[in-house]
């Protein structure tokens, strides 16, 4: 029971790696509210109620404690309504994961505003509100852990991905300067890369050979192979884990590195646009990162 006593809040809980991580925290002990607004993958249309409603159900058939709460992680004050239903429900709140999120797919010249702004909002907006709501409450008693889901399409790269991929990336940024800015209340932030075939999965091609045999991996990582991982980083286990990014594929774990100088060149005198092309550039040019995606990357079968 790493979780007793503890009280969670996970973010897009009504179904894929949220529901299965809000179910592995309840078996592990914590008491959790369980958030979703139930809608569309895009994050349009009507809004239900049911998903986050099955979740509490499960998790109380198994023995669990558990509230729903249908706020949006998009809005601050519907965050902090959702950090309020801990405290109103359980008294506490120990834990926050930051998983709610939606996409809106399209090449980067075809992009609207509307479809920029409305992931930004949810996955990188939201986490911040959601995550600051909390802080005072960690700030206060001294403890707290943080587990936001990033995504190898901002760590790596994908392609039609400009808006998510950028939240994403920002995502692991925030969960850093939470880290270096809360440390000494005793409260850690850490994120994970989940890989699982799931909703937010389900939209990814799958015309040509390639694209069929990528989703074919994926569709062997379910979802609830990341809620270990986001378990043990909730826990005391992790009492020194922070600033670190992580992720989860099948039954392989990796740890990330994160962007430091690679290369240096130094001119005395300084430098003009001139001897930056004749000096620098084949300098640096074999360090230069090439343009992977997250598939080009992970391109071994999940073990």
């Amino acid at each position: 029971m790493m979780l007793e006593g503890k009280v969670a809040i996970v973010t897009g809980a009504g179904g894929g790696i949220g529901r299965e991580i809000a179910l592995a925290m309840a078996l592990a002990g914590a008491k959790v509210v369980v958030n979703d607004i139930g809608a569309s993958l895009t994050g349009e249309g009507a809004t239900s109620a049911t998903p986050g409603q099955q979740t509490v159900a499960i998790i109380e058939q198994r023995g669990g404690t558990a509230v729903a709460n249908t706020d949006s992680v998009a809005e601050w004050p519907a965050a902090q309504r959702i950090v309020q239903t801990a405290m109103d429900s359980f008294g506490r709140v120990d834990i926050v994961v930051n998983n709610a999120g939606i996409l809106r797919d399209q090449i980067f010249h075809k992009m609207s505003p509307e479809e920029w702004l409305a992931v930004v909002n949810v996955h990188l907006n939201g986490a911040f509100f959601v995550s600051r709501a909390a802080a005072e409450h960690y700030r206060r008693q001294g403890s707290g852990a943080y587990v936001h889901m990033t995504s190898t399409s901002g760590l790596i790269g994908n392609f039609g991905q400009a808006n998510y991929s950028a939240a994403k990336l920002g995502v692991a940024a925030l969960s850093k300067s939470i880290a270096l800015d809360m440390q000494r209340f005793g409260v850690r932030s850490n994120c994970i890369a989940p890989f699982a075939w799931s909703r937010m999965t389900s939209s990814i091609p799958a015309e040509t050979p390639e694209q069929k045999a990528r989703v074919a991996r994926l569709q062997q990582m379910t979802p609830d192979k990341n809620a270990p991982l986001a378990v043990f980083l909730a826990s005391d286990a992790a009492k020194d884990v922070t600033g670190q990014i992580f992720a989860a594929r099948h039954n392989e774990l990796f740890l990330f590195s994160q962007p430091r100088p690679i290369r240096s060149v130094h001119k005395e005198g300084g430098w003009t646009p001139e001897s930056v092309a004749e000096i620098a550039l084949p300098a640096f040019r074999a360090q230069f990162q090439p343009l992977d995606r997250s598939g080009d990357v992970f391109s071994w079968d999940p073990v």
